[in-house]
């Protein structure tokens, strides 16, 4: 006779839905989504960032990849030969996003066909 009870799915629920609305709330800041599809075809400068995505100003691009950075999503590159370059980077955990962003804009390709 096995006593074993299975586990309660409610008792991590809160955990499981605390980590999914940081992560969603996170992914979701305007231009994260954006910045993240931008440096999904590779690692860009600052400068190039900004060009891709209109409407974005200089402080929200500059909060939105230090908040990248932090979440390890990011990693800033300075390169001090001749002159001081700086390109932005996804690291392989901000790479891993590519399925939910081709996810997405699969999504958004199928909702604008109805």
């Amino acid at each position: 006779m096995n006593d074993h009870k299975p586990a309660n799915p409610k008792n991590n629920t809160p955990a499981i839905c605390k980590d999914f609305h940081s992560t969603i709330e996170f992914i979701g800041k305007r231009w994260v989504g954006v910045i993240i599809f931008s440096l999904l075809k590779g690692p860009k400068r600052y400068h190039e960032i900004l060009d891709e995505i209109p409407g974005i100003s200089d402080r929200l691009l500059t909060e939105r990849l230090r908040g990248l950075e932090r979440e390890g999503l990011v990693v800033k590159k300075v390169d001090l030969s001749s002159q001081k370059k700086v390109e932005y980077e996804l690291t392989p955990a901000g790479k891993d996003l590519e399925k939910v962003i081709s996810a997405i804009m699969h999504w958004l390709k199928q909702k604008g066909k109805k």
